[in-house]
């Protein structure tokens, strides 16, 4: 097959789609791979390293539209690409669709093959192409946290892991899935205080398993997460419901219990956040405030770090896309029950019932979807 991989065009996105050690596996398997023109420089991969390994370079995001069979990116299509995309041509990348009508809307009219790296699927129903990147976001969301704690980033003037005599500041954790359990590495090794917030005592269990007494687990249905923010100095938002919109756990009325220059990390934001006052914001512009709470909500956090997150990324997009070039969509998602949950919308129709539901379409089950 032929393979395309454009130059992401998001503001500040700073990743690309497939490595050239990616790109020398699938020419291995006898396929042919395109390269937009300087698509992987951000990212440390320049066209010699991609021409070495055996991919084309293209000279526009348009040839690579009109030639591939398969488009591989890391973020979801922005409109110019949307209009680019062919009828039957498979998209393969982050969508979260749920928080992105006019996006699903677009994919819809283009008749395309959408599979989404987010909701894939593993046999414990975990999400392992998810996974990589919640782990860069949850780290990289007590790092941007502790900096945004800074008076000059207008926060309250703490050092998150405090100084010889002073107490380091509280960090309120919602979520103990692969975010949270990430910010908590990074957050307990700044030795700050640390609350899990979750749901599930099963899980909270295995949390304190890993990290002991550093962290203060809270069942949510046991806690009054009003006296939690009240006291949190970082809230990092990490909850997630696959594929579908983020619950809003922390609301407009909840900011005022906060302290003044204490902040919020919505990791959930591309989801559409679990902060009522949350909305997109970019790394050129990483911040806002509300209430005199510092809200840090950039929706493609692991682009800041380019290269470690296209490493992660490709160790777990890669088999799944051999598997798409080697047999096709159909027969690799026919016999992949957890691979065909990835697929969203299909020539015309939503085949992901999250997105179906929030948006009101009618929804294809994606096993029927595939055999037409």
């Amino acid at each position: 097959m032929r393979i395309g991989v454009p130059k992401e065009i998001k503001p500040q996105e700073n990743r690309i789609g497939l490595t050239p050690e990616s790109v020398k596996t699938l020419i291995s398997q006898g396929h042919e791979v395109l390269v937009e023109n300087n698509g992987g420089f951000e990212a440390g991969f320049d066209n010699d390293q991609y021409t070495k390994a055996g991919a084309k370079i293209a000279s526009s995001a348009a040839d690579i539209f009109n030639d591939a069979e398969i488009i591989v990116k890391v973020k979801e299509p922005q409109k110019v690409e949307v209009d680019m995309i062919r009828e039957n041509q498979i998209v393969y990348t982050y969508l979260h669709l749920a928080a992105a009508k006019e996006l699903t809307e677009g994919l819809i009219k283009s008749r395309s093959i959408n599979i989404a790296y987010e909701t894939v699927t593993d046999d414990n129903g975990r999400l392992p192409l998810l996974a990589p990147m919640s782990a860069v976001a949850g780290r990289m969301s007590v790092q941007a946290g502790a900096h945004c704690l800074e008076k000059n980033q207008k926060g309250r003037g703490l050092l998150l892991g405090g100084a010889p005599g002073v107490t380091g500041g509280t960090v309120v954790i919602l979520g103990g899935g692969v975010v949270g359990e990430n910010a908590a590495v990074i957050a307990t090794g700044m030795q700050a205080k640390v609350h899990i917030v979750d749901k599930s005592e099963a899980r909270l269990n295995q949390l304190v398993e890993m990290f002991g007494d550093k962290i203060i687990p809270e069942q949510s249905d046991k806690i009054d997460l009003n006296n939690l923010i009240a006291e949190a100095d970082l809230v990092v938002g990490g909850v997630l419901i696959p594929g579908a919109e983020a619950p809003k756990l922390v609301t407009k009325d909840m900011l005022k219990l906060m302290k003044r220059g204490s902040v919020i990390v919505d990791v959930a934001i591309d989801q559409g956040g679990c902060v009522e006052t949350s909305k997109p914001t970019t790394h050129g512009d990483p911040t806002y405030i509300v209430d005199d709470v510092v809200h840090y909500c950039v929706a493609n956090m692991p682009g800041g770090v380019p290269r470690t997150s296209t490493l992660a990324l490709n160790k777990a997009t890669l088999p799944f896309l051999v598997k798409l070039a080697n047999k096709g969509y159909q027969k690799a998602l026919g016999e992949d029950k957890n691979f065909l949950a990835g697929l969203n919308v299909h020539k015309g129709h939503v085949t992901y019932k999250a997105v179906a539901d929030v948006f009101g379409h009618e929804y294809l089950d994606p096993g029927e979807a595939i055999k037409n």
